[in-house]
């Protein structure tokens, strides 16, 4: 089992992330450089031939959108109603948001001094931000085993991609809560990249269901059987 994304869909998400920062805030350049990298091409849940390179490129294209902050549904449109892939491509926009997260704040405090050292410096910070940071990396690891198992044909995928929505959404807490912990009042200035980020981050955490109710539906979901894979660990 190789959960990894292809070669292929990393650079095409390399190559969204720069794109999308160059369009910046503007819709209407955001839409250009979505068009020019073909991301409305792409047959993201296989209705044409099945192309798990679609699937995979799509997932890197949601990453670097979520990276970017930006508040276009890419991921709506990507999988417009799918059940595996409309549950599992805004986890990875998120996914984008908190590598972005933990970015700004490893940069914050790497350049803020304290008595004299960086913050970085600090046990105390250092241990916020290995706890981000494990939430983060097990997300990334989660996603991917959930859109393998999309690819895959797995008849317990739905299973996985509504406990790839809970592993999102707790990870989701710890980050931006640690995110803004570190960068102290000033996260929430509406000069901060990070306040932007948090705030654009929240519909994603609450539509279409938050924490509780996906949890809910998780349960009714898989009943008595529990999960397999990953997910069982």
């Amino acid at each position: 089992m190789d959960i990894d994304l292809s070669g292929e869909a990393l650079a095409y998400g390399t190559a969204a992330r720069q794109a999308l920062a160059a369009a910046g805030e503007d819709h209407l350049a955001f839409d250009a450089a979505l068009k020019e990298l073909g991301a409305w091409d792409l047959d993201a849940a296989g209705n044409a031939d099945g192309s798990a390179d679609d699937m995979e490129a799509a997932a890197a294209l949601c990453r670097a959108a979520g990276y970017c902050g930006t508040d276009y549904p890419v991921a709506a449109r990507l999988a417009p109603g799918g059940a595996p892939l409309g549950v599992v491509l805004p986890c990875w926009t998120l996914l984008g948001m908190l590598d972005r997260a933990i970015d700004l704040t490893v940069a914050h405090v790497t350049a803020r001094q304290q008595f004299g050292q960086p913050l970085s410096q600090f046990q105390g910070v250092q241990f916020q931000l290995t706890d981000a940071e494990v939430e983060r990396s097990g997300l990334d690891i989660l996603a991917k085993y959930a859109l393998w198992s999309i690819q895959a044909g797995n008849p317990e995928a739905m299973d996985d991609a509504l406990a790839l929505r809970v592993a999102a959404l707790e990870a989701a807490e710890v980050v931006f809560r640690v995110a803004h912990q570190l960068h102290g009042a000033m996260g929430f200035c509406d000069e901060s990249p990070l306040s932007w980020l948090s705030r654009r981050s929240q519909p994603l955490r609450r539509e279409p269901y938050g924490l509780s109710a996906t949890r809910a539906l998780l349960m009714r979901q898989i009943g008595q059987r529990g999960l397999t894979g990953l997910f069982h660990e």
